[in-house]
């Protein structure tokens, strides 16, 4: 749902194996679980291309995160006269005891839909055969379906399993409508103001060397900026305080995965950028991002600042208006921020996007933590909606934090 504001485990297996097939009646659907992604991808990429479908859930992305996660990723697959009409890719694993199954990429993503054909319109009562269903080939594999930050509507069409997101998620995310020339992008969030700033920032860059916005075209670039946007990343976690979110090897593994997929046209899971200072050569880099596509919906995945080299340029803010005024030029329609409330996404974004989590517990142990889960939603939600309640938890988080969360916002 869109508010405008005034000017939002083990590996996967190799064999090929269906499970469990089972029919509902009242929808003429037939169910199978999927172990092999494989299996389906032709389906898969055919599903993908739909725009109202999260790159998120794309064939590459989910391959990556299987791969290198260690978590395993199995498919929900739902047909009607041997037609595919969903996928709906899931990664098992388990947190705090107990065993979940939510999309791969988990923290990582921005926006999860599912694959759905554009054409499949599931009543209300159809939506919960589906979850019911989903419990059934599950049982045994997961206590609990978490489905995260999934909308309600996303780009004019209201998601397939709406009415099971019923509780909010505790961060939204934020978008910027792009059109193909650059100052009318620029018309929604005060245009005179930006490049004014823009103007204050070219002159301080030049005044010590100057600047190229650059995209690395190499293999061996495109990783070695990777790794220094860890290396960035974890000084910025440890001076605030933070757990690194980005520590982890395999997490590490899996955006190093994505960096390889060969690019599809315009679309790609990942392709960083950085503004890089002339003065000190290849390394002296104060910014990166980095950024996915699918069709004209483009994603700012992460991003990094030095803030030892230039503090007074606002580095940060020089790549975004690179990368947007780019992206003007190209025929994408959305510049997506993804979630997390911070100031300077509000300063660029006139479209805020309310998030939704779909909750199935399946085995008893679901049951309580799904309980668990929503309180704890609940209250990062009322956390984050009030400035002096989140300043104080990230006091105590700076504080306390010495090792990487289950879910960091």
């Amino acid at each position: 749902m869109h508010t405008n504001r005034p000017a939002m485990t083990e590996g996967a297996e190799q064999t090929p194996r269906v499970e469990h097939p089972t029919v509902s009646a009242a929808l003429a659907l037939e169910f199978d679980l999927v172990t092999d992604l494989g299996q389906v991808e032709t389906d898969w990429r055919a599903l993908e291309a739909h725009s109202c479908n999260s790159l998120h859930q794309g064939f590459d992305w989910s391959r990556a995160w299987s791969e290198k996660s260690g978590e395993q990723v199995v498919v929900l697959r739902g047909q009607r006269d041997a037609r595919t009409l969903f996928l709906l890719p899931l990664s098992l694993k388990l947190r705090h005891g107990t065993r979940q199954a939510g999309f791969p990429g988990g923290r990582y993503n921005n926006l999860n839909t599912g694959l759905f054909a554009a054409d499949f319109v599931p009543s209300a009562d159809e939506q919960r055969e589906i979850a019911t269903r989903l419990k059934s080939l599950l049982h045994g594999r997961a206590d609990m379906i978490v489905l995260e930050a999934v909308p309600r509507e996303w780009r004019g069409h209201r998601h397939p399993l709406a009415s099971l997101a019923v509780q909010e998620h505790a961060n939204h995310s934020f978008q910027l409508p792009l059109f193909s020339r650059f100052e009318e992008t620029l018309a929604q969030i005060n245009a005179k103001r930006r490049r004014k700033k823009f103007r204050v920032q070219t002159r301080r860059m030049e005044e010590i060397g100057g600047y190229d916005y650059v995209t690395p075209q190499t293999a061996s670039e495109r990783h070695a900026l990777l790794d220094l946007f860890f290396q960035q990343k974890s000084v910025r976690f440890r001076t605030q305080g933070l757990p690194d979110v980005f520590a982890d090897a395999k997490v590490r593994a899996f955006l190093h995965a994505l960096l390889d997929v060969p690019p599809h046209g315009h679309d790609h899971p990942l392709v960083l950028h950085a503004i890089r200072l002339r003065r000190g050569g290849e390394k002296d880099i104060p910014a990166i991002a980095g950024l996915s596509r699918k069709g004209d919906h483009i994603i700012c995945q992460f991003g990094s600042i030095d803030e030892s080299r230039v503090p007074d340029t606002s580095p940060g803010e020089l790549l975004f208006w690179h990368m947007i005024e780019e992206a003007c030029g190209t025929g994408a329609a959305l510049f997506d921020f993804g979630v997390g409330d911070q100031l300077y996404k509000r300063s660029w974004c006139p479209v805020e996007t309310v998030q939704y989590d779909i909750v199935l517990p399946i085995s008893l142990k679901g049951h309580i933590a799904a309980r668990a889960h929503t309180a704890v939603t609940r209250t990062k939600a009322v956390i984050k909606r009030n400035p002096l309640l989140y300043r104080v938890l990230q006091r105590i988080r700076s504080a306390q934090a010495t090792a990487p969360s289950d879910r960091d916002d």
